[in-house]
């Protein structure tokens, strides 16, 4: 079965991503499948406000967390976001080269914010001893973010994986709508990313 729609600058819709009903469908399935994602997030959240004074006795949120490298991690993720929407401009205009300039930035971006977060990780591990088994607000708290860390990886490795085996295609009406899906995906990490900076990092500091 032929994928080849290509698509040319004269004739290009101006939303590329749906202008097939298989990219329709892709775009419906997509806000399916974050609907699930919502409620499994809500539920970590859930658990880790239940559990986040269940220190036994180990380091509070208070004590561990230094709101400087959140902040660069913040910063590194939504600005990733934003190179992200530069990306689907330049697919919506049939930019083949400049949309994977933009998504390699969002990557570089990503991976640079999971390094912090293994950083930080290491930190707790070998400066306090906060560990997944130190108590439950340990398992509740590297399971909600480092869940999400997973899902930025997933989503890292997503975007590569799309650029390598596109890159000798450019653009159509096939892949469109895998771009600008996985694209809407960074977006939802993102904005999962701000709640757990807010419910986690600053509550912790000042709650």
């Amino acid at each position: 079965m032929s994928h080849d729609h290509s698509l040319n600058p004269e004739t290009m819709p101006n939303e590329p991503e749906k202008a097939t009903l298989e990219g329709k469908n892709k775009f419906i399935g997509f806000w399916f499948f974050l609907g699930g994602e919502t409620v499994l997030f809500a539920s970590l959240f859930g658990t880790y406000l239940a559990l986040r004074n269940a220190t036994a006795g180990g380091p509070s949120a208070n004590e561990l967390f230094g709101l400087e490298l959140v902040f660069i991690m913040t910063i590194l993720l939504l600005t990733s976001s934003l190179t992200s929407v530069y990306a689907m401009y330049h697919m919506k205009n049939n930019d083949f080269g400049k949309m994977s300039l933009w998504l390699v930035i969002t990557i570089i971006l990503g991976f640079s914010f999971l390094g912090c977060e293994i950083y930080e990780f290491n930190h707790y591990v070998h400066e306090y001893g906060f560990t997944f088994t130190s108590s439950a607000f340990g398992s509740a708290f590297f399971t909600l973010v480092g869940f999400h860390g997973g899902h930025v990886l997933f989503g890292l490795c997503w975007m590569i994986a799309l650029l390598l085996r596109n890159a000798k295609r450019g653009l159509n009406l096939y892949n469109a709508p895998k771009f600008y899906v996985v694209s809407l995906y960074w977006h939802f990490i993102d904005v999962v990313w701000v709640f757990i900076f807010t419910v986690v990092y600053l509550m912790g500091k000042v709650v």
